[in-house]
Parts: structure tokens; sequence; C-alpha cells
């Protein structure tokens, strides 16, 4: 893929779009693009986060440990992103990523990441409604998963 047709493909994820072209050619010429098969972990709960995913290709489950095993919370695909909370948050990784089939993503390293969204607010914006988004659905899927009793 050229980097003309990297640049137009993550104009089209909401958090990109409306930032500055020079800086999107910038960010895909300095990030990797990494290809997972399915079944392969992207990155695991506790690890550290150090870089965003930006999905080319593919979808992957997002679980989280619990005491009954681990609970599928979220699935993302194309044009989704993975891994910004911890970056943000400064804390490991949440939750476990695993590919459900074989995926490309766009790593983008935690600097790269957090310059993109201190360059632009509209990014900055977007990423809040992400997050925001993304808590709701979490907290709804954990309060209707089924509640183990303690023997």
């Amino acid at each position: 893929m050229s980097l003309e047709q990297e640049v137009e493909l993550i104009r089209r994820i909401p958090i990109f779009a409306k930032i500055d072209i020079a800086l999107l050619k910038l960010l895909c010429f300095s990030s990797e693009r990494l290809t997972f098969q399915a079944d392969q972990v992207v990155f695991g709960a506790g690890d550290p986060g150090d870089a965003a995913y930006v999905i080319i290709e593919g979808n992957v489950d997002v679980s989280v440990p619990t005491s009954s095993g681990p609970l599928v919370i979220n699935s993302l695909g194309p044009n989704d992103i993975l891994g910004e909370i911890a970056i943000f948050a400064e804390v490991p990784r949440t939750a476990t990523v695993t590919a459900k089939t074989r995926v490309e993503t766009l790593r983008i390293s935690k600097d790269q990441f957090m310059g993109i969204v201190r360059q632009s607010p509209d990014a900055a914006l977007e990423l809040i409604r992400i997050l925001a988004a993304r808590l709701a659905r979490t907290t709804a899927r954990l309060s209707s998963a089924p509640v183990r009793k303690a023997t």
C-alpha cells in the first residue's frame, strides 16, 4: 500500500479526519504495519501501553479477565482504534485484544499519538467521544454479565 493510500485510509477514521495532510503523511510514514493471524493476541491485559493500533482490515475481540474467565466486552473492525486507553491513562492495558480473523493494523507509537492529540483539538474531542462510547458499552455488557456466587 502506498503512503497516499495509507493517508486516505486513516482519514476515514473520525479521530484523524480533520488533521492536516502533512501531519497524516508523517504519521503514516513513521508508523508500523503489523499483521496478526486469527486467534493471535495483539496485546494482553496488563501489558504496557506503548502504542495505539488502527485496524485496517479484519476483526478483533476485546476481552477483560474475570474470575470466571475472559469476558468479551467488544468486537472491533476496520477503521477502529485499539489501545488508546492505556496511552492516555498511563496505565497497563485494561483488556486483551485477540484477532478473530487475519488482522492488518497500523501501529502508532504513544509519542506519535499524543502529538496528534496535542496538535489537533478536533482529534482530542473525537477521542473523548470514542472513549465515552466504549465506556458506556463496556458498562452495559458488564452489568448484564452473569454473576458467579462465591462458595
